[in-house]
C-alpha cells in the first residue's frame, strides 16, 4: 500500500438516473451505448465504473435485463480490466427487490450503499430505511460484493459506524462523498475537509472519493485530489463540461481528471491498483 500512496482512482459514472438525451443529446441511454462508453473511459484512465441503466423510455429504472446486458457486453471485452460498480438505488421509489437483484445475481466487484434517507432535491424522498440497510449489507457480504458507501452529509457517515459495529458493513470501508445535490451538504472544500475528518473519527482505516455536481464540480476534485482522495466524475453530475458548453463525453471529463492529477505530482491509478487499494480481489 505504501507504494500506491500516490494513485488516484478515477471513477466514471456514465448515465445516472436524471440526465436525458434533451439535457445532453451524448449522454449514453441503451446499454450497448453504456458499456461503449465505460470502454472508452477505461482506456482514457478510468479504473472503476459507476452503472446506471434505464427503462426503454429512458426513465430511471433498476430494469434487470438492462443491467445483465450491459454486464455482459462489458464482460466480453476481455482487454478490459474496469472494476463494475452497480447502483442499487436508479432513482426514487423504486422497490427494495429490484434495487437489490442486480448486483446479487451478476456479483459485480462494488456496489453503491446510500446510508440514509434524504429530502432528495427538495422535492422528493430517497428513502434508505435501517432495515433495507441491513438486509443490503448482509446480501452483500453474502455475495462477496464491495459496498461504495454513499453518503450526502455526515449524519450518514455515523449511520455507516452504526451498522459496522452491528455487523452489517464489514471494514475496511469506502467511502463516496456526495456534495452539492440539494437536500444533502453544500460542495464546497470546507465541507470536504469535514467530511473527511468525520470519517476518519467514526470509520478510521476507510478509503474515500468525493464529487460535486454542477458548480462545485472543480472545486471538489481539485480539493480531494489534493487531499490524498479518489475522484468520481461523468455525466451522471455534470451534462456540462463548463459553463455553458456540453460535454462531448463521458471520456472528456476522465482526460481532465487524469490531467489534474498528473498536474499534482501523482498518477491515476490502474484498475489492478484500485483493486488493490480498494481490497478487492485480483481480477479472475
Amino acid at each position: 500500500m505504501q507504494n500506491l500512496k500516490n494513485k488516484r482512482i478515477i471513477t466514471v459514472a456514465t448515465t445516472g438516473a436524471w440526465p436525458k438525451k434533451e439535457n445532453n443529446p451524448n449522454v449514453p441511454i441503451e446499454p450497448a451505448e453504456i458499456a461503449q462508453e465505460i470502454y472508452n473511459c477505461w482506456k482514457a484512465g478510468a479504473a472503476v465504473a459507476h452503472i446506471h441503466c434505464r427503462d426503454n423510455e429512458g426513465n430511471a429504472a433498476m430494469v434487470f435485463e438492462k443491467f445483465e446486458e450491459t454486464v455482459s457486453l462489458l464482460r466480453a471485452k476481455r482487454d478490459c480490466d474496469i472494476i463494475i460498480n452497480l447502483t442499487t438505488s436508479g432513482g426514487v421509489n423504486l422497490k427494495e427487490e429490484d434495487r437489490i437483484r442486480p448486483f446479487y445475481e451478476l456479483v459485480p466487484d462494488m456496489a453503491s450503499y446510500d446510508c440514509g434517507t434524504m429530502n432528495w432535491q427538495n422535492t422528493t424522498i430517497f428513502e434508505n430505511n435501517p432495515k433495507f440497510l441491513e438486509k443490503l449489507g448482509t446480501l452483500m457480504q453474502e455475495k462477496g460484493v464491495k459496498p461504495e458507501i454513499e453518503v450526502f452529509d455526515p449524519g450518514m457517515i455515523y449511520n455507516a459506524a452504526y451498522l459496522v459495529k452491528n455487523g452489517f458493513l464489514k471494514p475496511p470501508l469506502h467511502f463516496q462523498f456526495c456534495m452539492g445535490v440539494p437536500g444533502g451538504i453544500r460542495a464546497s472544500v470546507k465541507n470536504l475537509v469535514f467530511m473527511k475528518e468525520t470519517m476518519e473519527e467514526v470509520a478510521p482505516g476507510s478509503t474515500w472519493s468525493a464529487f460535486g455536481v454542477g458548480s462545485g464540480a472543480m472545486e471538489i476534485l481539485y480539493a480531494a485530489v489534493a487531499m490524498g482522495g479518489h475522484v468520481r466524475v461523468g455525466m451522471e453530475d455534470n451534462v456540462y463540461y463548463r459553463r455553458g458548453v456540453l460535454a462531448e463525453s463521458n471520456v472528456q471529463f476522465v482526460a481532465q481528471a487524469k490531467r489534474i492529477i498528473e498536474e499534482f505530482g501523482c498518477e491515476a491509478a490502474a484498475p489492478a491498483e484500485a483493486r488493490a487499494i480498494l481490497g478487492l480481489p485480483p481480477r479472475t
